[in-house]
Formats: C-alpha cells, structure tokens, sequence
C-alpha cells in the first residue's frame, strides 16, 4: 500500500500535469497531448494559490514518516514550490510576453520531436494546439501591463513572434505526409500565425511605453540562491567568486596561449574563432563528429556507464528558437517513457540573418571550440546525465531539477574529460578554458545586472572583452541573462560545488581511480536533478 507521502506526491504531481499539459506532454504522457496551459489571469491567480497551499504541505510533513531518499524529495519539492513563491511578486505573467508563446511552441515541437503516437494521432494533436494559439495570445494581450515589460523582453519576443508565425504556417505542416492531415495542419497554422503576427504587432506597436526593469534586485537573487538553490550565499559573494575564478582561470589559459602562439588567450581565441566551418550545416556535422569521439572516449577508458540503447541525435535548432538563443542546447528523452534518444541542437542563425552575422555566429562555434561543447552537450555532460536520471525510480526526481546541477554537471563534464586526457590539442584544451572563463564572466554580469549595478551595454561589452564573444552573441546572450535570472550563474557555481562533493565522496571511500570516479558519476546522476545540497545527502550511503 503507497504511503500517504506516495499518496500526496502523486496528487500534487497530476495537479503539476493538469495545470501545464505541455510539460506534461514533454514528460512523455501523451494522454495531456491534445491540451494547451491555460494562460488566463484566473488562472495565474490559481497557481500562485496552488503553490502556497501544496508549499505548506510538504514542508509539514514530518523526517519521521519518510525514509532517507522520500526525504530527499520532500525537500526539492519544497525547495521548487519556494522558488515559486519568491517569484510571485514579479509577476511575470503581467511582464514577460513569452509566457504566450512558449506553451503553443514548446507544446507543438515536442509532439514531433519524440514522435509518441502514430502520425495520424501526433497531427491531431498539434491542430488541437495551434487551434489554441489565439485563445493564448488574446490572453497575452489583455494580461500583459506594458509600462512593466522591460525593453528587452518585448525586443526578444517580436522576434520570437515572427519566427513562430512561420513555424504555424510552413514548418509544422510539413512534419506530416498524409495530404489531408497536411491540409488540415495549414489551416489551423494559418490561423495560428496570424495570432503569432497580431502579437507581434502589438508588441512593437507599445515598444516605446515598454519601460520596466528586468533586474530584480540583489536581495530576491540572493534569497533564491539560499531558499531554491539552498546554497550558503548571496549575489555579492557570488560575483566574487565569479571576479575569483576568471582571474585564475585567466592565467593558466594564458600559459597555454602561450604556448601555441604566444599570445593571450583572448588574442589566441580571437585568431581561433575565424577558423571555422563555412556553413551552419558544416558546424553541425561538425558537432556530430566530436559528439560521437567524446562517446567513444567515455566507452574505451569507462569513466561512466553508458546505458544500452542511449541515442544522441545532433540536429539543427528549432526555428522559433534561433532569435532568442545563439548557444547549443539539449532536450531530453521524456522521462516517462522507455525512449532513450536525446536531441543535441546545433545553435543556426535566425531566418533573413545577414550573411555578415551568419560569418560572426559561426565564429561562437570555430571549429577548436566545438570539441568542448560537443562534451558539455551530450558526452558526458547534459545528454549522459539525462538519461542516467530518467532511471531514478522518483517520479519527483524525473520532473523536477535544478539548473545548478544540470549546468553544473555539464560544465564539471568537461572539467573531468580535460583531467582524463580527451582534449589533446592545446588549440582544444585552450577552448575548455575558455569555456570556463565564460561561465566566470557570466556570473559576474548576470549578478551584476540584477543588482542594478551593470547596463546592457556595459553587460554585452563585458562578454565581448571577458567572455571571448563576438557582439552579436553576446548581446542575445545578455538578453537571455536579463530574462533568465540566476540561471547564468548556474555553470560554474555547481561545477564547483560537484567538484567538492566528489572531493569527499573519493576521500571516503579512499580511492581516485577510473573505477571510482565510474562509480561516482553513476551514483550522483543516477541520483537526478537535484540542488547540489540534497545530491550528496542522496549519495550518502
């Protein structure tokens, strides 16, 4: 019989689905697949009740009724629905125009993504969520108080808008054969795309009464680091760390600079990044190249376990997602289904790119740069994780994570990988550092912006002279920042803290070899998503 913890979870858990049935659908429950998030104002009003109410219940629920793992995800939960609650105040359904566009993009892509259902059932539910659109996006419009949204979010939103009115009309259509399933997809995208435009429109038509401020201020950053994160520190101690980590991580990246051209290692990287592939497609084949050396790298020297049947697809980003984003990215197999089959995309340029910024985006990706996001993105980094989490027998665990070890993880990936001896190029070995250095800048920009204390243009300015980027990327990157606070930070910030949990981990068990380190990276990824905290209380035994 469950416990009534089991009992509780599971019906929080099916308000969680009912409540955002896209994510829902992420997950690999294809019976929400039909359905679209409800975005009405009575609706936000309701979770922010919901989240109080279920944040009251599980931080009651006693150590003595849980056994040492359901602990475990007592305290996520709780550490989630707080997150939740320190947000409230923002509100960002009032503030953020993606809020309308994500659930009809995100909610459309996916059902096509995994491919669930049978082609005929995948195209019903994608008309069923297009013909939803409108219904989002007249919500968006009479939800959304101009004068709050800051510039920035507006700006990244007419471009998402645009780039989804296209997606609606030619690109989801096109993921069908049957003609009159096609035929019924274009007409419901047409009237999606015209919702999309009509958004689009209406944000550009307010631009200038746009004046709201995206930082939210070093006391909310820093209580969600300590109440959500459950990290023993705030924003200001964290810029330093970041100031800390670029200054060392500087000089030895220096020193093999030096070593190949004699150079900085901002001037070395400058003459790197015009090495690169000539076309967005020849970046990607050569993403999928060093995806598939870091999987055989992991398979010869067994520094984790590879799961039987684990795939790693490396694909062109979606679309709607090219103006908002200039970096690689992942998406996981729905956690609950057997699939084992991720999806590394490959950061293209935006439709109607200059051929001029296609050249500099293509710079971000030089080819001595690729072998260490290859590693980050799929092996062992964010593709390998995923699937060894997915086999966590928590369903709290397989919905519910944390940016600070995800992103922490992928970036200890290449850590480990560079201590194993992967990167044997000193060109290649330079970009890891690199890479690092980024993670450095970004924490000291992203804190920096959200307590009021850097611009956007002293931010993109920053990335460009510390972060090695050029400025096209670097302004979409700091846009991400000022949307995304406390998620730049995320990187380097748990690299750290999984570096000191297998200092102790290895310490305890009186071993550092390969066999060890195997047996530690299965043991804290198997654990899941967690806040670096709550991992290694996981794997404590």
């Amino acid at each position: 019989m469950p416990s009534s913890f089991t009992s509780l979870v599971e019906t929080f858990l099916k308000e969680e689905y009912d409540d955002s049935p896209t994510l829902a659908s992420s997950l690999g429950l294809t019976e929400y697949d039909e359905r679209l998030d409800d975005t009405s104002a009575a609706a936000f009003q309701r979770r922010i009740e919901s989240d109080n109410a279920w944040h009251g219940r599980f931080s009651s629920v006693p150590d003595a009724e849980l056994d040492t793992q359901q602990r475990v995800d007592r305290d996520l939960l709780v550490s989630v629905l707080r997150g939740r609650q320190l947000v409230q105040p923002l509100e960002m359904w009032r503030r953020q125009p993606a809020t309308y566009l994500n659930p009809g993009l995100n909610g459309v892509f996916s059902l096509f993504l995994h491919r669930l259902r049978p082609e005929k059932d995948l195209a019903e539910a994608a008309r069923s969520r297009l013909g939803q659109v409108p219904r989002s996006i007249a919500d968006g419009m009479a939800n959304l108080d101009v004068a709050q949204i800051p510039r920035v979010y507006l700006e990244r939103a007419v471009g998402q808008s645009r780039a989804a009115a296209k997606y609606a009309r030619e690109l989801v259509p096109s993921e069908v054969k049957d003609p009159e399933q096609k035929r019924r997809l274009s007409e419901t995208g047409a009237a999606a795309g015209k919702a999309f435009d009509e958004f689009a429109a209406f944000l550009e038509k307010n631009k200038d009464a746009a004046k709201g401020n995206y930082a939210i201020g070093e006391q909310l950053y820093s209580s969600l680091l300590r109440e959500k994160e459950l990290l023993p520190f705030g924003a200001r101690e964290l810029r330093e760390k970041g100031r800390e980590q670029w200054d060392l991580l500087s000089a030895e990246a220096n020193r093999i600079a030096k070593e190949i051209d004699g150079g900085t290692w901002q001037e070395t990287c400058d003459r790197l990044n015009k090495v690169h592939a000539a076309t967005p497609e020849g970046m990607r084949a050569e993403y999928e190249e060093w995806t598939e050396k870091a999987r055989t790298f992991l398979r010869d020297t067994g520094l984790v376990t590879l799961p039987k049947g684990e795939e790693c697809a490396v694909e062109p980003s979606p679309p709607f997602q090219r103006p908002i984003l200039a970096v690689a990215s992942y998406n996981r197999p729905p956690a609950f289904k057997d699939t084992l089959k991720g999806h590394f995309f490959v950061p293209y340029p935006p439709d109607g790119t200059s051929a001029d910024e296609v050249q500099k985006r293509l710079e971000g990706n030089c080819s001595a740069g690729i072998p260490t996001t290859a590693v980050h993105e799929a092996y062992p980094g964010h593709h390998w994780h995923l699937v060894m989490a997915k086999g966590n027998p928590s369903p709290v665990r397989r919905v519910f994570g944390t940016a600070y070890f995800n992103e922490g993880w992928a970036l200890y990936a290449e850590r480990v990988m560079r201590e194993q001896g992967f990167f044997t190029d000193p060109k290649h070995l330079l970009y890891q550092y690199e890479a690092t250095i980024f993670r450095a800048a970004r924490i000291v920009v992203d804190t920096s912006l959200h307590m009021n204390e850097m611009t956007f243009d002293e931010a993109t300015k920053h990335m460009v002279e510390k972060g090695n980027l050029t400025e096209p990327n670097a302004r979409a990157e700091v846009g991400r920042y000022c949307s995304w606070p406390t998620q730049a930070s995320s990187y380097l910030t748990g690299m750290l803290e999984i570096m000191e949990i297998r200092t102790r981990w290895l310490a305890r068990r009186g071993a550092s070899d390969r066999p060890a380190l195997r047996a530690f990276h299965d043991a804290i990824t198997g654990a899941g998503m967690l806040p670096t905290t709550l991992a290694e209380r996981a794997i404590a035994n």
